[in-house]
């Protein structure tokens, strides 16, 4: 059984032998006002002790005091985690911060089965209730939703997977949750909502769930198109973060997430065509099937010119910068030509390609990700120190940053891809892209120097049969 499987198994065996309350005082109606959940900034903070993911978390807490910090600091819906055995929560800690907190809007968030479960909420105080998709049927889901919105709760509806989409569409809840985190390992990965969004094709408010670490990765998801973020254990371990959580809501964040994963085909890569420096060859690449392009804007015999970039705005493709950072006073410095670039909407985001650290990367330049030249093991460990959702692994050389021929070794490459969906560049042509794309399964392909008839000059034969290739074996799968 997974997680969630026995959590919920074990949860039907206690209301079985306690009662729906679980041991919580019972209360016979509700004297408390029904808040709007959701206000603007869409910014949900969770009140929980501990989760099975990360053992305790605050265990000592005072609810109250947690919830009150909250709200002082913005925030205008809460989430209380109310199951015990795994969360540490109650029913009673619900009630207590909505008694505290009239005018702020409290969702239950627990494992909810029944509509006793959701007249339960509504007496305990609750101003909205999470149903969570992969564990109910369509017909209980329903129910369920009916119930809340009978007792005027709002109900944020919980999905997983594309099976989970389906379950909903006939219902087209108006509050869509989608988790990151994997409800049968707890694994989490922040672009997994991205990946399911598009598949949200009904008129809805979206909530990013599980995963948010600080202000970057909230901007992260409302790039995505997503209008509410929910934080647990990062609001959690520190109040204090809380108001830059709330800033990211006014902050540019950006379209290339969202635009990037809504280009994405069942069993065939991203293809991402690199050193570009010629209208033509871009507009090939598109032509065959290419999801992005890649503009090196660093010192480079790829190097493009911003003339370049201008010339191609109108093209049906997402732009990226290649850039290498360089270092004055300790400090890096981004190339102007890119933040003009990035200014005047000419690339969609910005691929680092040199020394900047984890923490130095957003304040440069937002939305990028990572590059990160693999060598060996500990190449592979520190891609999973950046915070970005995706880190590209390039292959080594002491000659350059990219765009050398080499290949990652293919250990390395598998290593990569059991971190985290793989991003591969290096050395990856025509003759070989059919074995990547059958041995690695790789998310995004990124190649270049592989698709050239001279140097920054693409070969439009090449690349015909590069994308021939990975259809073919894209086809396989």
């Amino acid at each position: 059984m997974t997680i969630v499987e026995k959590i919920v198994a074990h949860r039907k065996d206690r209301v079985a032998r306690e009662g729906y309350w679980l041991g919580a005082r019972p209360r016979e109606t509700r004297d408390l006002p029904v808040a709007r959940f959701g206000a603007d900034p869409f910014l949900v903070c969770e009140v929980k002790r501990r989760s099975p993911s990360k053992g305790d978390i605050a265990p000592e807490i005072d609810v109250v005091d947690q919830a009150r910090a909250y709200a002082a600091a913005g925030v205008r819906s809460i989430s209380v985690l109310t199951e015990e055995d795994n969360f540490s929560g109650s029913l009673d800690d619900l009630e207590r911060i909505k008694r505290a907190l009239p005018g702020v809007a409290v969702l239950r968030k627990d494992f909810l089965l029944d509509e006793e479960d959701i007249e339960v909420s509504w007496r305990a105080g609750a101003d909205a209730v999470l149903l969570i998709a992969s564990i109910l049927d369509e017909r209980t889901l329903v129910s369920l939703h009916r119930a809340a919105r009978d007792r005027g709760l709002s109900a944020l509806v919980e999905i997983h997977s594309a099976s989970d989409v389906e379950r909903c569409r006939s219902l087209a809840p108006e509050l869509v949750g989608i988790n990151c985190r994997d409800l049968a390992t707890f694994h989490v990965d922040l672009a997994h909502p991205l990946v399911l969004r598009p598949l949200v094709d009904w008129t809805t408010r979206l909530v990013f769930e599980s995963g948010i670490r600080g202000p970057e990765d909230v901007s992260f998801a409302l790039s995505g198109g997503f209008d509410g973020v929910l934080v647990g254990e990062t609001a959690m371990r520190s109040v204090g973060s809380v108001p830059g959580l709330l800033a990211s809501f006014g902050s540019p964040a950006g379209d290339f997430w969202m635009r990037l994963y809504t280009r994405k085909k069942q069993g065939r890569p991203l293809v991402k065509v690199c050193g570009i420096t010629r209208v033509q060859d871009a507009e090939t690449a598109i032509a065959l099937g290419a999801d992005a392009l890649g503009f090196v804007m660093a010192p480079s015999k790829r190097r493009a010119s911003l003339e370049l970039v201008r010339a191609l705005a109108d093209i049906d493709a997402l732009k990226v910068a290649v850039v290498v950072t360089e270092r004055n006073n300790g400090a890096l410095r981004l190339d102007p030509d890119v933040r003009t670039a990035l200014d005047e909407g000419l690339v969609n985001a910005v691929q680092f390609h040199g020394e900047e650290q984890p923490d130095e990367c957003a304040a440069l330049a937002f939305p990028y990700y990572k590059a990160v030249r693999v060598k060996g093991a500990a190449d592979v460990e520190s891609m999973g120190r950046y915070h970005c959702p995706r880190v590209l692994a390039d292959a080594w050389s002491a000659d350059a940053a990219g765009g050398t021929g080499k290949r990652i070794p293919e250990e390395l490459a598998k290593a990569a891809g059991d971190r985290a969906p793989l991003w591969i560049a290096g050395g990856i042509g025509p003759e070989n892209v059919g074995e990547v794309v059958r041995t690695l399964r790789p998310e995004l392909i990124d190649a270049s120097s592989k698709l050239e008839a001279g140097s920054g000059v693409k070969d439009a034969d090449k690349l015909k049969v590069f994308f021939e290739e990975i259809q073919r074996n894209a086809e396989t799968e």
